[in-house]
């Protein structure tokens, strides 16, 4: 690059950031780190009847938390502000009248009735949706009597009618698009607001963006954007289309393949590094087989030349495991401090808080290889905070074994661990073990029958591991209740 790289992410409020918003977010942070430029983010809030109570500070939340900090934006400032769009409407209007001045736009004055009547006139006969251009050659007198009538005007883009508009992509490579295809669209709304193109254009240009990378759906707005930074004597930035992302089916990606928002899967647990590592996929390759990729990585390694020009795919089982895997790779430490917030709000209310640190931490380790979001450790530890557990007592006989034998084996495994002076996996194993082979059991059948009786659970963490943690007291207090579990009469 001979100049300094400037992106933006300009995400409009009217929603929470779902995967889209924050892939095309990753993607624009990866390149302006990659080649050492700025990242801007800007909140194009034009939109006010759509606009959503809470999304800006979702959408800023989601960014933090994801690590993809700004240089200029919203809370930081930037000598290139105001970056929300609702404080530079005097702009707008500036540049709106300079281009009716100049002859490249006009003021409108058809009604919605009418623009309504035209639309399905146009369905009625085929012919593809556009403005009819009934006011582009307005002479003053009608101007005049328009204005007369009280009609509040919006203006729009005078296009050309004639030729073609070129671009090159840095994706899809060279782009063309016949300029009697493209509509004259409005600019400037009857409410004083600027429409995404004119917005768009004026602030690119004013923040000296270099680089528009944005979702494919704007690859056809491209040569609107093109014509007005020409009328205005604007030079364009470069533009890259990103690929779109589709469910596992292949459709449109819709909230039944996964697609929420940013907030619900920090919400359901997934670690932060997962999503970005899951994200810079769905569009981009290192190469053909690496999966889990460190951001660090990321940045060095990222181009706009690994970047697919077909659809990616969003794979929810995919996010799943690869979050499985980071989680495995944290620290114990680390990951019993990201999961203490979804214990206190998971655990059952019965639960003492605030839960005691040390004792979470003896827990963590044993199950820290099963979890595949934080939000089911609550589920996963249960058992050790519960006073009491709840589950059927038939789950206490094994395969191959009865009541009788059952309660025995029990009972049994109760005396021996009575004895033991030192209560730790060692002791346990060295009594436990040669137990099944006395009883004419497998081990695999006393140790489910004694998981059962220890947890409520089939599978559960390693046993003795975790008998070790619940302590000499509390698995002598369940075995007593299994025993008694089994002893009761068949209801």
């Amino acid at each position: 690059m001979t100049s300094q790289v400037r992106v933006r992410f300009a995400p409009s409020p009217t929603g929470y950031p779902h995967v889209g918003n924050i892939r095309t977010a990753l993607f624009n942070w990866l390149f302006s780190r990659h080649w050492g430029g700025s990242f801007i983010v800007r909140i194009e809030d034009t939109d006010v009847v759509r606009k959503v109570e809470g999304a800006v500070e979702a959408i800023l939340d989601s960014l933090r938390w994801l690590g993809l900090l700004w240089d200029e934006g919203p809370e930081v400032g930037g000598k290139h502000g105001p970056y929300f769009q609702s404080q530079r409407l005097k702009t707008y209007h500036e540049v709106a009248e300079r281009l009716v001045l100049q002859g490249n736009a006009y003021y409108c004055y058809c009604s919605p009735r009418r623009l309504e009547g035209m639309r399905a006139e146009q369905v009625r006969r085929k012919q593809p949706p556009g403005y009819d251009r009934h006011c582009r050659n307005l002479s003053p007198k009608e101007r005049s009597q328009k204005e007369d009538e009280g009609i509040t005007p919006v203006v729009r883009f005078k296009t050309p009618l004639e030729g073609k508009t070129p671009f090159n992509d840095l994706i899809r490579g060279e782009v063309v698009f016949e300029n009697r295809a493209i509509d004259d669209y409005v600019l400037l709304k009857s409410d004083g607001y600027p429409t995404y193109h004119l917005a768009n254009v004026v602030d690119d240009h004013l923040m000296q963006i270099s680089h528009v990378l944005r979702a494919e759906e704007w690859l056809s707005s491209t040569p609107r954007h093109l014509l007005l930074y020409q009328a205005l004597g604007f030079s364009p930035p470069q533009f890259a289309h990103l690929p779109m992302i589709l469910g596992s089916d292949r459709s449109k990606l819709s909230k039944r393949h996964g697609a929420v928002s940013i907030t619900e899967y920090r919400e359901e647990g997934y670690l932060p590094e997962t999503m970005v590592n899951f994200l810079a996929l769905l569009g981009w390759s290192l190469d053909d087989k690496t999966e889990i990729i460190s951001p660090k990585e990321l940045v060095d390694k990222f181009s706009l030349e690994r970047v697919s020009k077909t659809a990616a795919i969003f794979n929810k089982d995919k996010l799943s495991w690869m979050n499985g895997v980071y989680i495995r790779s944290l620290s114990l430490d680390d990951f019993t401090q990201r999961a203490l917030p979804f214990l206190e709000e998971g655990l059952p209310a019965s639960v003492k808080r605030p839960l005691p640190p040390d004792y979470v931490k003896k827990i963590m380790p044993l199950i820290q290889e099963r979890a595949k979001t934080l939000a089911e450790v609550p589920e996963l530890v249960r058992f050790f905070f519960t006073q009491e557990l709840d589950y059927d007592s038939r789950l206490l006989i094994g395969k191959g074994m009865n009541q009788e034998v059952t309660f025995g084996a029990l009972k049994e495994a109760k005396a021996k661990i009575a004895e033991l002076k030192t209560f730790d996996t060692d002791s346990l194993e060295s009594v436990l073990r040669p137990l099944a082979a006395g009883l004419g059991l497998k081990t695999g059948q006393l140790f489910g029958t004694l998981r059962v009786a220890i947890t409520g659970q089939t599978a559960a963490p390693p046993l003795f591991q975790t008998m070790a943690v619940l302590g000499k007291e509390k698995c002598l207090e369940r075995i007593n209740d299994a025993l008694e579990n089994l002893a009761r009469p068949a209801s």
